[in-house]
């Protein structure tokens, strides 16, 4: 049913769930599983991030320590990949070269507060892919 499962992640605790589901599918479907860390350019302002290198390193190390823990973690090779821009384009843009058959993802990232509501990431992603999304 699945042959290439991409999960993105921030390593917040909803996308760790999201990894949990992810890395579950990937292995019951003996599917590809890519993992995905986009460094959100918008949140700390472009300027800011492009114009400091020690800013750009440190937010880039951070993703690739979320996504080394999620390797950790996987029973299933786990292709990575770190970017950086506005998440739901750079998700759906990699699912695209990917040509992922299904999409996870947090419903809600490090930016959010809880309260049950879908973040703005997971809604574009959901709203604006052209695939399966699960979202946890």
């Amino acid at each position: 049913m699945y042959d290439t499962v991409l999960v993105s992640t921030d390593g917040s605790e909803p996308a760790n769930r999201a990894t949990e589901h992810a890395l579950d599918i990937a292995s019951r479907f003996d599917a590809d599983l890519h993992a995905l860390y986009v460094v959100d350019t918008r949140r700390y302002g472009s300027s800011v991030v492009e114009d400091s290198q020690t800013v750009l390193a440190d937010i880039t190390e951070q993703g690739r320590e979320a996504l080394d823990d999620l390797e950790l973690r996987a029973d299933v090779d786990v292709t990575t990949e770190v970017r950086r821009g506005r998440p739901s384009s750079e998700i759906d843009a990699y699912a695209e070269e990917v040509d992922a058959d299904l999409l996870v993802l947090g419903n809600r990232g490090l930016g959010g507060a809880g309260g049950g509501q879908i973040g703005s990431v997971a809604e574009r992603v959901v709203r604006y892919a052209n695939r399966p999304v699960i979202t946890a």
